[in-house]
């Protein structure tokens, strides 16, 4: 891992505290071409992670804040009559940046949630027949409040499943929420913009060198088998799909990368497991009545799987 990276590790952990692995999880998904989601209460720094990351990166930048009025188009752009010129014109919508911010995209109903999902998936958009490619690289990281607060609208499975990672964003430790208190109240938290570490130019090298990274087949079909474990227990509704094994394979060289090795481990796929697993499985409900967990029962099948030698 050069220098750069590891600067920008550095930067990352310094300006958001108390997230260290979610942040390290947050860039692997990233530099593996992925999108990620964020859930937790409010005021525990969702919102200040994503624009850390995307003042760091030095990329254009889009926020839009979800509500019950929001319209598709209000996201993805639309076609308006220029009484100037008499003709149709496309007006493109914040949807066309390097990274987007979906901040609370579970507090508006699902036919505005689905605008994302072609470009989350195509890396294009849609508008009034014509189609438009998104900026490269496209990432959307997207914000959640738990479904059990009031005015959310669950996200529908097959949005979840555009998702590479599910981050649970808990409250930090002890010393370190006083830090971020202190920092706060002192003003030294919210200081001017972080200059960018990385250009998207470096950006896209990074990925290209990820792409590199050996993947044996031995853990090829320990992913695979991890994967279809989900799918064979009485304890899970309904498992896994095969676009979550694709995702676990691309997020653990990723995670081999930013631990400076140029092949993956059984350890780096475990590392990304939970993650990439947790918002695409469905427990049985015997299971949710007596108070089983995803992460639980995730690390359990995970355990279960026999790790190539």
């Amino acid at each position: 891992m050069n220098e750069q990276i590891q600067q920008l590790i550095d930067s990352y952990e310094r300006k958001v505290i108390g997230q260290s692995e979610n942040l390290r999880l947050m860039l692997a998904a990233i530099f593996s071409g992925g999108h990620v989601l964020l859930e937790g209460v409010p005021g525990t720094g969702k919102t200040k992670m994503v624009r850390t990351l995307a003042e760091l990166l030095g990329g254009d930048f889009k926020r839009i804040q979800f509500t019950p009025d929001l319209l598709p188009s209000d996201i993805t752009g639309s076609m308006i009559y220029n009484m100037k010129s008499g003709l149709f014109e496309t007006l493109k919508g914040p949807v066309f940046t390097n990274i987007l911010l979906a901040d609370e995209i579970n507090r508006t109903p699902a036919k505005t949630q689905a605008a994302l999902l072609e470009a989350m998936e195509e890396k294009q958009l849609t508008i009034q027949g014509d189609t438009y490619p998104l900026p490269a690289p496209f990432f959307v990281v997207a914000t959640q409040n738990p479904v059990e607060f009031e005015g959310t609208y669950p996200l529908p499975e097959a949005q979840q499943d555009r998702f590479m990672f599910k981050l649970a964003i808990d409250f930090p430790a002890l010393e370190e929420e006083v830090s971020v208190i202190k920092d706060t109240v002192s003003g030294r938290g919210d200081g001017a913009a972080d200059a960018p570490v990385l250009s998207m130019d470096i950006f896209e090298k990074v990925s290209g060198e990820i792409q590199g990274i050996t993947v044996t087949d031995d853990v090829y079909e320990y992913i695979t088998q991890m994967v279809r474990k989900t799918r064979e227990t009485d304890t899970i509704r309904h498992g896994a799909s095969t676009r979550a094994a694709i995702a676990m394979a691309r997020a653990s060289k990723a995670w081999a990368y930013l631990g400076s090795r140029d092949y993956v481990t059984p350890d780096d796929v475990k590392k990304v497991a939970v993650p990439a697993l947790r918002h695409r499985v469905l427990l049985a409900p015997h299971m949710e009545l007596e108070g089983a967990t995803y992460d639980q029962i995730i690390q359990e099948l995970v355990g279960s799987v026999p790790v190539p030698r």
